[in-house]
């Protein structure tokens, strides 16, 4: 079987071919490949093409693919059950390092994905609260909910989708949507709606308009503000938990949010979403509390381990300064490359994350980052494929490194995209 023929008898079973959009390759053009395989920083295809992944499962995979110590937990677990639906000792292990290594988190309530997360999130500040406006950021996508996709990034802001087909305006008016970094435009809706609102969520390093770093004032005025107007912060570290350091954003900015919500490297590849706070405000969800929230498929044993011998190894290794010398390597060298080549462009990069920009601006938000050339970026996205190198298949997403990609992978990285980009 190869990419062409599994992808044309995907169209017939999936709508486009796939689970989720951005993976149909249409930012881009050209056909979407078919993954088969994946040992450290290196994927295959259908096809039996080899590629350097800087996609990493988008983010998910910190320790590169099959790491050997996660593999073997989930095969001695799935050897004694696939799913209990009653409670496991593993997401006790789980929640115990959920709880040591997240700074604001003391209870933690496992789901299954993200957007189960965000989902969660935003109800349990509504009930917490008694408010029903949310605050979210223009280009930070938080998942597929109601309430979030409106002004999305990610796969939203790639197709240029409205927000809003298949939900009501009663429930997107609800939400209030604010420029990214603009501390006037947080002030200003305070100042209007503030006894109204529920909560305020945010990506604390945006990751779906591409790698967007807040600026210092932004988070911390957008603790002070919910402090005083008695909103709830939620953070939504589903990207950013257990990437930016062991305790995620908020250990590296130090600004602590009421509710955290996680995902990704949560899950060691697994699919496995969170959300968790301070006490008080977790003891109101059910059975303890009166905010009802629930999932067959939470606390999976297979996802508990995985996750669990991934945090591990974070906690105990911390190879973040490590992550961030090699992506700084990664980014001077595209930089250079790029500039030879007399291309205009932009490179964030925070921890382990960064992003390529075609655009001679500063990309500080959603509208600075939609100056950048998508043409040019699909271009530079197939050429690099053909030289090997994978990357996300949208202008708007992270690249993101692991402990599997060594110096000697970079440096081969960068060979190849060098190839690349003289062909363009």
């Amino acid at each position: 079987m190869n990419n062409e023929k599994l992808f044309k008898e995907a169209l017939e079973l999936l709508p486009g071919g796939v689970n989720s959009p951005v993976r149909a390759f249409k930012a881009v053009g050209g056909n979407p490949i078919v993954l088969v395989k994946g040992l450290g920083c290196r994927v295959w295809d259908a096809d039996g093409n080899k590629y350097i992944d800087f996609l990493a499962s988008w983010g998910a995979l910190i320790l590169g693919h099959a790491p050997k110590k996660v593999v073997k937990a989930v095969q001695e677990e799935a050897e004694k059950g696939l799913s209990f639906g009653l409670t496991n000792p593993h997401e006790i292990t789980l929640a115990r390092l959920v709880v040591e290594m997240v700074p604001s988190v003391e209870k933690v309530r496992f789901v299954n994905s993200g957007t189960e997360a965000t989902m969660s999130a935003i109800r349990l500040a509504r009930g917490v609260t008694g408010r029903k406006l949310v605050v979210k950021f223009e280009g930070c996508y938080h998942g597929h909910y109601d309430s979030l996709l409106v002004s999305a990034g990610s796969g939203v802001a790639t197709f240029g989708i409205p927000g809003t087909p298949g939900i009501p305006e009663e429930i997107a008016k609800l939400t209030i949507v604010l420029p990214y970094n603009n501390v006037e435009a947080l002030k200003e809706a305070f100042e209007k709606y503030g006894n109204d609102i529920a909560c305020v969520i945010v990506e604390p390093v945006a990751g779906n308009m591409g790698v967007v770093v807040p600026e210092e004032e932004f988070l911390k005025e957008l603790r002070r503000l919910t402090k005083e107007y008695g909103s709830l912060l939620v953070f939504d570290e589903v990207i950013t938990g257990f990437r930016l350091s062991k305790g995620g954003a908020q250990e590296r900015f130090r600004i602590e949010p009421d509710i955290t919500c996680l995902g990704k490297i949560l899950g060691g590849g697994l699919p496995v979403g969170a959300y968790g706070g301070k006490r008080e405000i977790m003891d109101r969800v059910a059975p303890q509390g009166e905010i009802y929230q629930a999932g067959t498929l939470a606390g999976n044993p297979l996802a508990m381990v995985a996750g669990a011998e991934t945090l591990k190894e974070l906690r105990d290794k911390e190879p973040y300064q490590e992550l961030e010398e090699r992506t700084k390597k990664l980014a001077k060298g595209v930089g250079k490359i790029l500039e030879e080549k007399g291309i205009p462009h932009r490179i964030n990069a925070i921890a382990s994350m960064m992003t390529v920009f075609f655009t001679d601006k500063e990309v500080r938000d959603f509208e600075s980052a939609k100056s950048s050339d998508t043409q040019l970026f699909a271009k530079f996205f197939r050429a690099l494929l053909e030289e090997g190198v994978l990357i996300p298949p949208s202008q708007f997403e992270a690249w993101f490194l692991t402990t599997a990609h060594e110096d000697k992978d970079i440096e081969e990285a960068l060979e190849r995209i060098e190839k690349a980009v003289k062909k363009l």
